[in-house]
């Protein structure tokens, strides 16, 4: 659903900037006839400053002006295209085509300025003779002034200026308060309007869709619908945005989808990770006709996850020098000899913690100290400095590579004896015992519910365990069991999480795409947030490539 409303945002926000750049430019745009009012100032303001002089002392008739100001109008074709006289709003028996209303004041004085073009002035003058043949210079009918007494108000009206792209003039226009106003209020702004003609049917649809000339306005970039459109476009910009920023799912999508199916085992310990990468990639694959069975009994450990996939190799009867695509097993550290036909590929690191129930009084050993424990060597923990409680320790099965990283890296190779009772269930708690279990769980439950058992897990497995407030995570000689703690002290308890393939998997099959993804695409923000380091990424990589 949000990936559809995303598509519909982002035509919408093509569509808009398209449409308000064609209504800009290729409706409203083409013909623009656009004013400013650059300055609308009182005589008053500025006399009694230095070289005023008679500005204050203005006269018309011999009568000086009252409480005079001074208008500067600049009209402009703002549009792409040349305004003709046609173009025009006022009724074409007119002879003006833009009227400037001046309220509270009447005009004493118009002046045409700074024309662009020197044709300009011939739509506002022309020349007469007299009798005696002296030539004098009258305003045409389209340029005139007006002052209406009884509504207060002076009008100045403009001709129909044929106006090229870019061309503009100014009107210099000298203004003074209606005799009898006695008011210091300030002057209303000018209006500057098109005449509407004699209300011809089609003049509203004209001025709405600007078909022809834009009726004067007082804007400098957009015209108002312009402006609704440029609005709207930035809120789906910025709803875009939330989309991509907050609503979404910010990992990428699988760069290649595949049809088939992939089979996934191996190490209990890597488990979570594998299996959230896993459904992450089969939501983002959904339709590609991918399938990847994820039951609870898939991960039986590293040992049997190899033996799995060497015999499904078999079972396919892949030739040498060819890959089986649909099948892969994790491991925790490299796999035993004997498989000559498995391609490891080392994929993360994978932290490993010692878990102590809370009644054992410890939180920190030395190693020395821990293989006295796993060698059965300490009884009771008060043989480490811990409280007068028997020791009990739970272990993984001898094919789990989870024991087999605590051989290698904490026990100095040497493998703990035989367990004193086979089900872990039938310990004494009042009496030193060992026990093994090959399943995660039931070594941390049996952490947290007997006192002064001892055991070890993922540490990622760790921190989400339901009662992981009742046992210690441990110390190894004051180092805490993190990626940091590997990187930076050295933290001994941990291991390279490799993938094993049946030969080198065939480019594009099932088992290539999601080992690309894991690698290389968002599976790598998955494999860190449970806790695992990349090893494309560690410092000390020496572990993440096989011997």
């Amino acid at each position: 659903m949000n990936e559809q409303v995303e598509q519909w945002i982002a035509i919408l926000s093509v569509a808009f900037p398209v449409g308000a750049f064609l209504w800009e430019f290729a409706v409203v745009g083409r013909k623009r006839l656009g004013y400013r009012v650059q300055m609308d100032t009182l005589a008053a303001d500025v006399t009694g400053k230095p070289y005023a002089d008679v500005l204050g002392d203005m006269q018309h008739n011999g009568t000086e002006l009252r409480d005079p100001s001074f208008v500067l109008l600049r009209v402009e074709n703002a549009g792409s295209a040349k305004i003709v006289p046609e173009d025009y709003l006022a009724d074409p028996n007119d002879a003006y085509g833009i009227k400037v209303t001046f309220r509270n004041r009447r005009v004493a004085a118009v002046v045409l300025t700074d024309p662009s073009q020197a044709e300009i002035p011939d739509f506002f003058f022309r020349q007469e003779t007299d009798g005696n043949n002296v030539v004098t210079t009258v305003a045409k009918d389209g340029f005139r002034r007006d002052n209406n007494e009884a509504e207060r108000t002076g009008v100045v009206r403009l001709p129909k200026v044929t106006l090229p792209r870019g061309s503009e003039y100014k009107v210099l226009v000298v203004l003074e308060r209606w005799a009898g106003d006695n008011s210091t209020d300030k002057f209303p702004k000018p209006e500057v309007t098109g005449t509407d003609g004699e209300g011809r049917w089609y003049d509203t649809l004209q001025r709405f869709f600007r078909l022809q000339a834009t009726r004067t306005e007082s804007h400098v970039f957009a015209s108002r619908p312009a402006w609704w459109l440029i609005w709207i476009l930035i809120a789906g910009v910025g709803l875009q945005a939330c989309f991509t920023l907050i609503w979404r799912d910010d990992r990428r999508p699988p760069l290649d989808c595949v049809k088939g199916t992939l089979d996934l085992h191996g190490s209990t310990a890597f488990e979570p990770a594998v299996r959230a990468a896993a459904e992450d990639f089969l939501r983002r694959c959904e339709g590609a006709g991918l399938t990847i069975p994820l039951g609870d009994d898939i991960f039986e450990g590293s040992t049997e996850g190899v033996s799995a996939l060497d015999q499904a190799g078999e079972d396919a009867e892949v030739e040498v020098g060819k890959g089986l695509g649909t099948h892969i097993t994790f491991t925790d550290g490299l796999a035993s000899t004997g498989h000559p036909r498995l391609i490891p590929q080392p994929i993360a690191i994978s932290v490993f913690t010692i878990v102590v129930n809370k009644a054992a009084g410890v939180e920190n050993l030395s190693q020395a100290q821990i293989r006295d424990i796993f060698a059965g060597r300490v009884t009771n923990w008060n043989q480490v400095g811990g409280k007068d409680v028997p020791v009990h320790l739970i272990n993984r099965g001898s094919g789990s590579g989870t024991r087999s990283t605590l051989v290698a890296k904490v026990l100095r190779g040497k493998e703990p004896p035989q367990f004193t009772v086979t089900d872990c269930a039938s310990l004494n708690p009042d009496r030193y015992g060992r026990c093994e279990s090959n399943d995660p769980d039931v070594l941390l439950d049996k952490a947290a519910s007997m006192r002064g058992a001892i055991s070890y897990s993922e540490a990622a497995k760790v921190d989400g365990h339901k009662d992981a407030d009742r046992f210690v995570t441990l110390k190894i000689d004051g180092k805490e069991p993190t990626a940091e703690g590997v990187e930076d002290t050295n933290y001994p308890f941990w291991q390279t999480e490799y993938a094993y393939t049946y030969g080198d998997a065939p480019a594009g099959s099932p088992a290539a795409a999601f080992l690309n993804f894991l690698t290389q695409q968002s599976g790598r923000d998955i494999l860190h947030e449970h806790g695992h380091g990349l090893c494309s990424e560690a410092e000390n990589s020496g572990e993440c490539r096989p011997v």
